[in-house]
């Protein structure tokens, strides 16, 4: 069974254009081409970068973050109680009114306290602002090298002047030992982030984000696969020059220097746009769909190939909306508005409104008293302290 699968999964007619087998993709002494089981070392190499973030986050980000005067906000704990503790991790985090009605009974608890305990709860498990300032950290670090990598690599490559030449030869392209490192290093660092995805600060395109992990790493290798390598060179490239200028804005903003992080933030938007929105498409998506139909029919694997890129492209056009939403909120406001991937804090907001409902409600019943001590009768006349205290009044003043 595993062996016909095996054979099925890697018919030449789904990796390779018609007319070429893996017969005419054997290696040599001299030629080396890309091995499907050559993807295997990405997973330990994968384990190792997520040791050296660990190490790197302990020892040189989380001091930075204290030298850099980053301070995470004290939060009030929720107090201990079994029933709402295990409605919380089994059931929601965020209760609806019925049950929270329903608790509050059976805890015996007024209702907005048990919101007040939920809210704590909730806001316990979000990221401290070091946590945040160390990961910005370690993604900066990675896509400096990563991109300085890329280019070092790239730089007399003749695919990235002229894009044509990546489909020179193809499928028959010998692998150089500095494109299969480089593809290693993407490749490893990707599945890292899926191994940490769990621990990592939750945004609110978490979906996306996962979407986006998992269509990067079947791109990477299939292309690896089916010696897509010049055109996966590119998109690699293209994605981390503007993630060079992404994390840094994300480190001032939370060491708070306010003027430096909204120029940052319109540099990488620059980037991201152009980058994402212009030469992706006409160095990837244009390349692959219309300059490779020159040298090869299509196939299954151009297909495919297609589609992943375009998936991304998808992701590109809704982060895309999303940093022209904010650069037009900074233009009208001259202020930059806060990530909207960002899972803000609950607890200063909804503590405001409930002593706004407090005053409002001792005013109602302060009213009230007033009432009925006799300020306003039913039949309109004066108490009499108050018609004695008129008088004296009145006769003070002649």
């Amino acid at each position: 069974m595993a062996r016909s699968l095996y054979e099925w999964l890697w018919q030449h007619e789904f990796w390779l254009p018609p007319g070429i087998t893996w017969e005419d993709m054997q290696e040599s002494e001299d030629t080396h081409y890309p091995q499907p089981r050559d993807l295997l070392l990405s997973i330990p190499f994968a384990l190792i970068l997520v040791v050296i973030r660990c190490a790197f986050e302990r020892a040189i980000a989380l001091p930075l973050s204290t030298k850099l005067g980053v301070r995470d906000k004290q939060r009030p704990k929720a107090q201990p109680n079994p029933v709402l503790e295990t409605f919380y991790s089994t059931r929601r985090k965020n209760p609806e009114e019925g049950e929270l009605l329903s608790l509050a009974k059976q805890c015996d608890l007024p209702v907005r306290k048990v919101e007040k305990w939920f809210r704590c709860r909730r806001n316990m498990d979000r990221p401290c602002l070091s946590k945040k300032f160390s990961e910005a950290c370690w993604r900066f670090t990675f896509y400096i090298i990563s991109f300085f990598t890329g280019l070092a690599v790239l730089y007399d490559k003749p695919w990235l002047w002229d894009h044509r030449e990546c489909w020179t030869g193809y499928p028959q392209q010998p692998l150089q030992p500095s494109l299969f490192w480089y593809y290693m290093l993407e490749l490893s660092f990707y599945w890292s982030l899926v191994f940490t995805l769990p621990f990592d600060v939750k945004r609110k395109d978490f979906k996306e984000q996962i979407v986006h992990h998992a269509a990067t790493i079947f791109l990477i290798g299939f292309s690896y696969c089916a010696n897509y390598i010049r055109i996966g060179t590119l998109v690699m490239v293209i994605h981390d020059a503007s993630d060079c200028f992404l994390e840094p804005t994300k480190i001032f903003n939370y060491m708070k220097w306010k003027k430096t992080c909204d120029s940052l933030f319109m540099i990488f938007s620059a980037v991201f746009l152009i980058s994402r929105l212009v030469i992706y498409p006409y160095t990837v998506l244009y390349n692959t769909y219309y300059y490779s139909m020159e040298i090869f029919q299509p196939f299954f694997g151009y297909y495919f190939v297609n589609v992943l890129l375009i998936i991304l492209q998808l992701l590109h056009v809704f982060w895309s909306c999303l940093i022209i939403h904010m650069v037009y909120k900074f233009i009208l406001q001259g202020t930059m508005e806060k990530d909207m991937r960002s899972d803000t804090e609950e607890s200063d907001k909804d503590e405001e409104k409930d002593k706004i409902r407090e005053k409002e409600k001792n005013g109602i019943t302060c009213f009230c008293n007033a009432t009925r001590n006799g300020y306003i009768q039913r039949n309109g006349s004066e108490p009499l302290d108050n018609r004695a205290h008129l008088a004296n009044s009145h006769a003070k003043e002649r």
